[in-house]
């Protein structure tokens, strides 16, 4: 069984309090930069990878999609989703992101939000993103920033309890990080920018964009989140099926 923290109750009920699980996608600041990079869902096939409460496949069926399926392994989490989706052409699926399958050129978009760093083997997924997508196909997905995986205590340095520095360390060494998330002991795997990119093209992908979110101003004054703007936190990356 791949990792599957958030079945387990405690964790469960912590996640269920933070900003983006209580108010949707308008309180997770990277929404914005993701959803203008995402292509035209209205009469599209859409899978979400992950895809935790559905928040983003309630989205692409009030954008007009045909057929969302939404994959994620926590039951707690598709028990969730399902309470809150109320579209009949919207499918959940408990399944493993790197066990899904369907058949070949099935879907027009594919979309992942803050899943793929919980994945050991991202190029299995590419592949298999490649083999669903139609041609021209859009995947976009984004994860922790490289810069935010690369040091495994992921927090700030701080003196004297302040905030001094992020700091930023075995940025070169890929792999696993076992690092604390919401109280409990996560394993994470760490990738360079280079080769999320380099991953993709040699699966067939063209790079339409590379972007690192940053919250807008007014989130940064909703959240109190100033110091989300001294490093980047989140990597987003769009390509299309050639």
């Amino acid at each position: 069984m791949k990792q599957n923290k958030y079945d387990d109750p405690a964790f469960f009920e912590a996640y269920a309090k933070m900003p983006r699980s209580t108010d949707g996608l308008k309180s997770a600041g990277e929404w914005e930069v993701f959803r203008s990079n995402l292509p035209k869902l209205s009469g599209k096939k859409v899978l979400d990878l992950g895809c935790g409460y559905g928040w983003h496949c309630q989205y692409a069926v009030d954008q007009g999609a045909e057929a969302v399926v939404g994959i994620d392994l926590s039951e707690k989490m598709l028990e969730k989703a399902r309470e809150l989706t109320d579209k009949g052409n919207v499918t959940f699926e408990r399944c493993a992101i790197e066990d899904f399958d369907a058949e070949d050129e099935s879907f027009d978009v594919i979309f992942s939000s803050l899943a793929l760093h919980y994945v050991e083997d991202l190029r299995s997924v590419f592949q298999k993103a490649f083999k669903l997508l139609k041609s021209k196909g859009v995947i976009c997905y984004s994860v922790e920033h490289p810069i935010f995986t690369s040091n495994s205590s992921q927090d700030w340095y701080y003196e004297k309890s302040k905030i001094q520095h992020w700091p930023l360390d075995n940025y070169f060494h890929e792999g696993e990080r076992k690092t604390e998330f919401l109280g409990s002991e996560v394993i994470k795997y760490h990738r360079t920018i280079e080769t999320h990119i380099s991953t993709l093209l040699s699966e067939g992908f063209e790079i339409r964009s590379v972007l690192e979110p940053k919250p807008s101003d007014e989130m940064v004054e909703k959240m109190g989140w100033q110091d989300e703007l001294r490093r980047p936190m989140m990597l987003i990356i769009t390509a299309v099926k050639k």
